[in-house]
């Protein structure tokens, strides 16, 4: 699976270049923006609703409901921002590295099991889709975290 082999490069390459992004720059905040260490907590919520919903579906009787999540209320009841970098790196990595864990040992069969989107009224999407698109998202704001 190439969202699994991404995954691996991410986990293993963002936190050296985090580490070369000053403390400042990792805070500088503008408004109404996240900081680059809130866009580091943004991925740790992702990845722990994530995680939660990759294990929960291998179970799900039907069609796996993928429940929203209030994205910028956690970033704000986290305190990303206020938090050192270092424990957010190993939290961010933590989580990613039980995920692969999970995704790594999926059947084909269960990589087809359906989710239901909640903006959706069909059952088109599957598990195996929603981790590619769990990548793409992480993909998305490392362009700006990094």
């Amino acid at each position: 699976m190439d969202a699994l082999h991404r995954l691996r490069t991410h986990i293993a390459e963002v936190p050296a270049r985090l580490a070369t992004r000053s403390v400042t720059e990792l805070a500088q905040k503008v408004p109404e923006k996240w900081s680059r260490k809130e866009i580091l907590g943004h991925l740790i919520d992702s990845a722990i609703n994530n995680l939660k919903r990759f294990t929960d579906a291998q179970f799900a009787d039907g069609p796996y409901p993928i429940q929203s999540y209030s994205q910028n209320q956690l970033v704000i009841v986290n305190h990303y921002q206020d938090l050192p970098i270092e424990h957010l790196i190993t939290l961010w990595q933590s989580l990613n590295t039980q995920i692969v864990y999970v995704v790594e040992f999926l059947s084909a069969e269960t990589l087809a099991h359906p989710v239901q989107l909640t903006t959706s009224n069909s059952a088109a999407y599957t598990l195996g889709w929603l981790i590619e698109d769990y990548v793409v998202h992480l993909e998305h704001h490392l362009k700006t975290l990094l």
